[in-house]
């Protein structure tokens, strides 16, 4: 088994821990097994020319920056927003410069922290409409293979999101971030690309979506009862992040693309965030983990 699909299993544990352990969510927390460990203190850390690591031990946040205005990756949990503020501040950045802040989807512990992130900067906020739905609502919806109807966790809600369609170019003056919709995950999963360079060296960043097939129990993604079969459009979506212009994959949680071994392994003389492969063998494993799921459904009617 790679290293990879060690990752993605333990993710898939962890998820199950997290959701199945969730106490309470309060306005500015959310209690679960893993989000202690999850928000850990992570000292920030460059990734690559322009593009910095801020976010926490489990749960990633990047920050794209410019003379003219940064772009913000992602809140993390609720309580992670200000662990994310003081990063930007290690680096000698300000949170009032972040002019955008955009999600990858809109469960707890991505999106938790938005609405206090957004509130400290006055970012406007954009993520597909079945996200922003969400972010609005504070909560994701019963569509969502992750949602469970006798105990929604309710995070901070955000008032105002901007509704990014698939292929959209956001501009903050000379920073283009693009997005991709990756449904699978979540119905409104967004995959999120730009480009930073060094010197006249110039790399494609992909901050890709989760790719994971979690769900609640009972949830099949092959349909029959609990809604539409959308296995195909989720292989669609993995299909999709292979094929982006991929020089760094960056993950929502950090340690599916190994984001912080990769930092303490940095060298003047060599980056291993370089990787032209890694979106290829991202998205290989995940399509690997969705294809047992497909067979276990079926193979269970």
């Amino acid at each position: 088994m790679t290293l990879l699909k060690k990752r993605a299993l333990g993710l898939g544990i962890a998820l199950v821990l997290a959701i199945s352990g969730v106490a309470h969510a309060g306005k500015s927390y959310v209690d679960c097994d893993n989000c202690k460990g999850w928000n850990q203190p992570v000292k920030p850390f460059n990734i690559y020319g322009n593009t910095w690591y801020v976010g926490v031990n489990g749960l990633s946040s990047v920050l794209i920056t410019s003379p003219l205005g940064h772009i913000l990756v992602d809140g993390a949990l609720p309580q992670s927003a200000a662990l994310i503020e003081a990063n930007i501040k290690a680096l000698g950045f300000r949170i009032e410069d972040v002019k955008l802040i955009v999600n990858s989807h809109a469960h707890w512990d991505h999106a938790g922290g938005i609405a206090a992130l957004a509130r400290a900067s006055g970012a406007v906020v954009a993520a597909s409409a079945s996200g922003a739905a969400s972010l609005k609502s504070g909560t994701h919806g019963a569509d969502d293979p992750q949602y469970y109807a006798h105990a929604p966790v309710r995070v901070p809600r955000v008032a105002k999101v901007r509704i990014v369609a698939d292929n959209e170019t956001l501009q903050v003056a000379p920073i283009g971030i693009t997005a991709h919709m990756t449904p699978g995950h979540t119905p409104g999963s967004t995959t999120w690309s730009w480009t930073s360079c060094e010197q006249a060296r110039c790399m494609n960043l992909v901050y890709a979506d989760s790719l994971n097939p979690i769900s609640r129990d009972g949830f099949l993604f092959t349909g029959k009862g609990n809604g539409p079969d959308i296995s195909a459009s989720f292989a669609s979506s993995i299909a999709k992040v292979a094929a982006l212009k991929c020089d760094i994959v960056l993950t929502a949680h950090p340690f599916l693309a190994d984001i912080l071994g990769k930092a303490a392994a940095r060298t003047p003389q060599h980056n291993p965030f370089i990787d032209p492969e890694g979106c290829r063998n991202y998205a290989a494993t995940a399509s690997k983990l969705l294809g047992e799921r497909v067979d276990r459904e079926r193979g269970a009617r």
